[in-house]
């Protein structure tokens, strides 16, 4: 998909959170109403965001390429893992300049500098920030772009991939399932 999921079930506030149940949260919005949540501006340009729970739908974790997980993609579509971030990394010349070619360029969504931002790909990932867990705030809207994958290394951790506006690289780490991080589906 060349946008973040958007699916919104429910919406949970910023203070709701978990590592084993699943929450769905909109940038800034701090109320439980989906009708509310789904008229905002952040809403509308950055999508939703999921703890990992959300984001697999109870499904287990998987690191296969391909994975086969949909989690909360639609029907034809699914989460990638790890490995599917890193094959997509080698194909745009490595980690080091991938970021840059998955990033919509210039400043209207992104802090300045943008760094290495081309959008090469035509992904145009946007910066939708993400929840923190445990304390529920919303931070880095504007300076990174998260996004979960299927692939979990510990109990109650996952790993994520994200790009941030100061340099071009593509980065990844693990972290609480309970972080609220948006999700890009790949058709199957």
């Amino acid at each position: 998909m060349a946008e973040n999921l958007n699916y919104l079930p429910g919406v949970a506030g910023p203070e709701t959170g978990s590592d084993t149940d699943a929450y769905y949260y909109v940038y800034g919005y701090d109320g439980t109403s989906v009708t509310e949540a789904k008229a905002t501006a952040n809403y509308s340009t950055y999508g939703v965001l999921y703890n990992w729970p959300a984001a697999m739908a109870g499904e287990p974790g998987s690191s296969s390429n391909p994975n086969g997980v949909q989690g909360v993609c639609p029907t034809g579509w699914h989460l990638p893992g790890d490995d599917e971030w890193t094959e997509l990394a080698d194909f745009l010349g490595g980690r080091s300049f991938a970021g840059g070619k998955l990033k919509e360029s210039g400043t209207t969504h992104w802090d300045s500098p943008n760094s290495g931002a081309t959008n090469e790909s035509g992904l145009t990932a946007l910066p939708g920030g993400y929840r923190r867990e445990p304390d529920g705030t919303f931070e880095s809207n504007g300076f990174s772009g998260n996004w979960w994958t299927t692939t979990s290394e510990y109990t109650s951790y996952a790993s994520f991939r994200f790009l941030v506006s100061s340099d071009g690289s593509l980065h990844g780490e693990d972290i609480s399932a309970g972080f609220g991080f948006a999700v890009l589906c790949l058709r199957d």
